[in-house]
């Protein structure tokens, strides 16, 4: 594989900008909330990193806090993919993790799951689609989507188990490039928030 072939093969992850459960820590997968006003700001500020990057699909998920932030971001012809939509949380839907911990002493999403929600393997199944998807295309990809659902990603990327994707922490209306190298693929870039 040629290094101009191994840079056209990338996968780009933008989360979605900040919306009121998100500042306060509250799990929020099918719940559709908006952006809040500082997570507008933010989302606009992916314009300038983003509008110089040719890419040959823009994907989305459904919901409408990642549908605004690429939206502002300068890609409203993003094309939905519910394959993108966040980890559904079930019975936690709305909570935070100390407040399931009340209950569940040392839950994480990534080793108990949530009642009523999906399982691991039901997230596999969607996000290995979506790094089909982007294998499948001669160039670059970017991806709007949610915290849990593109840390999963990148680990499905890297053919490491969904739980791996603990590992990677993601602030709202970041970056992060995923990439080839010598036929492996790689995080390039992690949790790059763009210049105001």
């Amino acid at each position: 594989m040629s290094r101009a072939d191994e840079v056209e093969d990338q996968l780009w992850l933008v989360r979605h900008g900040q919306t009121e459960w998100s500042a306060n820590g509250r799990h929020t997968s099918t719940t559709d909330l908006p952006l809040t006003e500082v997570g507008e700001a933010a989302a606009r500020t992916l314009v300038g990193p983003l509008s110089d990057v040719d890419f040959v699909q823009v994907l989305t998920s459904p919901r409408r806090r990642a549908v605004h932030t690429a939206e502002l971001a300068g890609f409203a012809h993003a094309e939905l993919d519910e394959d993108l939509a966040e980890w559904a949380y079930g019975d936690y839907e709305g909570l935070t993790t100390p407040e399931i911990r009340e209950t569940v002493p040392g839950w994480s999403v990534w080793t108990h799951g949530s009642p009523g929600g999906e399982t691991a393997q039901q997230v596999t199944e969607r996000l290995d689609r979506v790094v089909a998807r982007a294998r499948a295309v001669d160039g670059k990809t970017l991806v709007f989507a949610h915290g849990h659902s593109l840390r999963a990603l990148a680990a499905r990327w890297m053919g490491l188990d969904v739980s791996e994707g603990r590992l990677f922490t993601l602030d709202t209306s970041t970056i992060s490039i995923l990439g080839v190298d010598r036929g492996t693929q790689v995080v390039r870039h992690w949790n790059v928030a763009p210049s105001s």
